[in-house]
């Protein structure tokens, strides 16, 4: 079974997308990064992308916004992460 494509947007010295980046990295999921360090084309695409989201880390599931770090705990609390992240698209 194939897993969910996961895109994570962080900055730089962010605390929140280095432990949203160890989450992951605890289940074995493989992401993309995507670095909008100083890149204002990348920001704005996320904010776009994430329905207004302006803060580091946005992430995306299957192409859907999650949230940022908090959500992504968030859901791992309430048991709904790993049911997302076995949905491929």
């Amino acid at each position: 079974m194939s897993q969910a494509k996961v895109e994570i947007y962080t900055g730089r010295f962010c605390g929140y997308c280095v432990r949203a980046k160890m989450l992951l990295d605890e289940k074995g999921v493989d992401y993309v990064e995507i670095s909008i360090g100083g890149d204002p084309e990348l920001r704005q695409a996320m904010i776009q992308r994430s329905g207004g989201g302006t803060t580091v880390p946005q992430i995306f599931i299957n192409d859907q916004p999650v949230g940022g770090c908090m959500e992504l705990f968030a859901l791992e609390r309430c048991g709904d992460l790993d049911a997302l992240l076995a949905k491929s698209e």
